[in-house]
């Protein structure tokens, strides 16, 4: 399956390869050091009600996969 990396937006089966998402173990630490210098954040933390819309939802392997 295909994939879009995450940093350089190059699209390949990276899930295949040992960095996936990622391209490349560059592509990876760039990616890392965004969230030392937080480029990258988490703007909140998750509480009860961010997972209530979810809360409907059964167990399904179907869950797990991600969408094409």
């Amino acid at each position: 399956m295909n994939v879009i990396c995450p940093t350089c937006r190059k699209n390949g089966a990276w899930f295949e390869a040992s960095f996936g998402p990622f391209c490349s173990e560059r592509c990876k630490l760039v990616d890392l050091g965004k969230w030392f210098n937080a480029e990258h954040m988490i703007s909140e933390p998750l509480s009860a009600e961010h997972l209530e819309e979810y809360e409907f939802l059964e167990n399904s392997p179907e869950l797990d996969q991600p969408e094409n």
